[in-house]
């Protein structure tokens, strides 16, 4: 069955979002609930995967400082095996199918410039990928976990 969340949800979400340590005795507060309440709201959007509590790391402080933007053109019958071996890229933090001439885009992180260059050449060495395009990230202005 399919949970449906509703703004009690939603409000907890945002709450969490702001501040993943908020206690549940603090949202009860802000929402003028229960601790009870949020603490069952809190399971059921845990055990239904809408919401996953995960330390947020800032990249800068590990020294991962750059990043690129990559769109993949693969071949046809080699897509699902393009992703597969992509996923074993540790460098490659995102990858989501998409429209158009390309089908793939990637993310990925790395302590320098020249780590970019290493992993696009790594990227030549994968099996079924046709074209690659190459986009620098230069700075980034905003990077935010608020869905809602």
């Amino acid at each position: 069955m399919k949970y449906e969340i509703d703004d009690l949800d939603r409000q907890i979400i945002k709450l969490l979002s702001r501040d993943g340590r908020m206690s549940f005795t603090e949202i009860s507060n802000h929402l003028n609930v229960t601790e009870k309440t949020v603490r069952m709201r809190y399971k059921n959007l845990i055990d239904h995967g809408i919401l996953e509590v995960v330390g947020v790391v800032n990249p800068i402080a590990l020294g991962i400082r750059a990043g690129a933007i990559i769109r993949l053109k693969t071949e046809a019958n080699k897509l699902m095996d393009v992703i597969e071996q992509l996923k074993k890229i540790k460098e490659v933090r995102y990858i989501t199918l998409t429209s158009g001439s390309y089908q793939l885009l990637i993310q990925i992180a790395v302590p320098s410039q020249d780590e970019i260059t290493e992993v696009v050449k790594m990227l030549n060495g994968v099996h079924g990928i046709l074209e690659m395009d190459t986009i620098v990230q230069l700075e980034v202005y905003k990077n935010t976990f608020d869905y809602i």
